[in-house]
């Protein structure tokens, strides 16, 4: 009897779901399109406190605020600098729990299985597609075990040919990605150039920076509505392939070798 008690009480613990409220993110609307400095302060005079933030592989940064007055986590998605949207997301997301798993009961399910329920929340909800976390604790471990093994480059181990695995590993490959965009893949004492900023930037005027950053044009192409461009820098020995479609660099990347970088 007592050894089902705590089963039923971690997993009460360990249940996932949204905020019970959804107003408190629709009332800082207001704040979309602040940089993040503005952001920042705005929601410090509203009660808020800063818990984490990441970046994904496409320049995105997502950052959770809680305000404990009213037990409410929020994540502010920004870009460029400059707030897009702002959505409210589950308590666990700021590492804290939701309303109502705070008693006596859940805090025993808690103490006994804070370890598991510390890696269970590893990942934040935006790393699924839909922004939530899964329903079933089994599902959701699945995830959590594949996103851990993607973000730490551990070898895709799937041995219950689970989707939920393969998803998670997929999202933490795009966060050690989005860890990794100021390292350049390559190690030693000569100093790489940046190139990561000039995406989305008008391609004059990119690829004159380029040209000051030392690299030059070595290939260049067109494909469908795209023109890509092969750009050479010797000193470091670092290979760009750059793609512009509408006037503006869609996608800049080290591709590491090509025939014409040499």
């Amino acid at each position: 009897m007592i050894r089902q008690t705590m089963c039923a009480l971690l997993t009460s613990s360990f249940m996932i779901s949204m905020p019970a409220s959804a107003e408190n993110a629709d009332r800082l609307t207001n704040l979309n399109g602040l940089s993040a400095d503005g952001a920042q302060s705005a929601l410090e005079s509203r009660g808020f406190k800063y818990i984490d933030s990441n970046t994904n592989s496409i320049g995105y940064t997502y950052s959770n605020w809680w305000k404990s007055a009213d037990r409410t986590c929020v994540t502010v998605e920004a870009y460029r600098g400059r707030v897009e949207t702002i959505n409210d997301a589950p308590a666990q997301d700021c590492h804290h729990t939701e309303k109502g798993h705070g008693g006596a009961g859940a805090a025993v399910g808690l103490v006994a299985g804070a370890a598991i329920l510390g890696a269970l929340l590893s990942h934040k909800s935006h790393h699924h597609d839909d922004d939530k976390h899964l329903e079933k604790e089994e599902h959701e471990a699945q995830y959590e075990r594949g996103y851990t093994d993607g973000l730490h480059s551990a070898s895709y181990h799937n041995y219950d040919r689970s989707d939920y695995y393969a998803e998670g590993y997929s999202a933490g490959v795009d966060e050690r990605e989005a860890k990794l965009r100021s390292h350049h893949r390559r190690g030693g004492y000569a100093s790489a150039a940046t190139f990561h900023d000039l995406q989305g930037n008008r391609a004059a005027g990119a690829m004159d920076e380029l040209n000051r950053r030392g690299f030059r044009q070595v290939d260049n192409f067109a494909s469908g509505t795209g023109r890509y461009s092969i750009q050479w820098r010797p000193e470091s020995r670092q290979c760009l392939q750059v793609i512009t479609a509408d006037g503006h660099i869609e996608d800049i990347r080290d591709i590491h070798t090509h025939p014409a970088c040499r």
